[in-house]
């Protein structure tokens, strides 16, 4: 009877010898083979991925912190306000103007923050602040992406509660950034895998 193991040559420290079958689906050997030492392939890679890009990040670039995200949000939150105020002024009184004015507001707060993050990355607060957003492929986001993560800001066109629904979303947004490690919001999740990153 052969000494030989069934599928492949005896073992032996001959360079020259072929190596053992591996298994295509692992890169290790079935059991019952042993190749030489040395010849394992290295583990797999495993990152700390959330919801897409994970902390697997471009350029060794840091996830952007709830406060510089916040002041980001108040540095663009000023620059609609003005916009807000003119629309306040022209707009007629009344429930109806409240109700058109709170319309309009969240409908232009809606397309501002959509269109500069799917085509610059970035909207004017978090370009002062250094701040740029990922799509879940790690590039720009595309427009459903930012649209998606952005989304919660049309609650402001539920006639009196829309107030109170945005700030609510802005409670979750936050706590589940800070629970993060890669710090993404419930609005990276829904978006498929968005986040924020540093690169001040």
């Amino acid at each position: 009877m052969s000494d030989n193991p069934p599928n492949g040559p005896q073992y032996g420290s001959d360079p020259n010898q072929p190596q053992y079958p591996t298994n295509p689906a692992s890169g290790y050997p079935p059991p019952g083979n042993y190749p030489p030492p040395g010849n394992y392939p290295p583990p797999p890679v495993g990152g700390n991925a959330a919801f897409g890009m994970g902390s697997q990040l471009p350029g060794g670039a840091q996830p952007g912190s709830l406060g510089s995200r916040f002041a980001a949000r108040f540095v663009d939150g000023l620059i609609l306000a003005v916009v807000q105020f003119v629309l306040y002024v022209i707009l007629p009184s009344g429930f109806f103007g409240t109700f058109l004015l709170g319309l309009v507001s969240a409908v232009l707060g809606f397309a501002y923050f959509t269109l500069l993050e799917s085509s610059r990355g970035q909207t004017l607060g978090k370009q002062a602040l250094g701040l740029r957003t990922l799509g879940a492929a790690g590039g720009l986001p595309t427009q459903a992406e930012a649209a998606k993560r952005n989304a919660f800001m049309l609650l402001n066109v539920v006639p009196l509660l829309g107030n109170v629904l945005v700030i609510v979303a802005y409670i979750v947004i936050a706590v589940t950034i800070n629970s993060s490690p890669t710090k993404q919001g419930k609005h990276d999740e829904i978006a498929g895998g968005t986040q924020v990153i540093s690169i001040s």
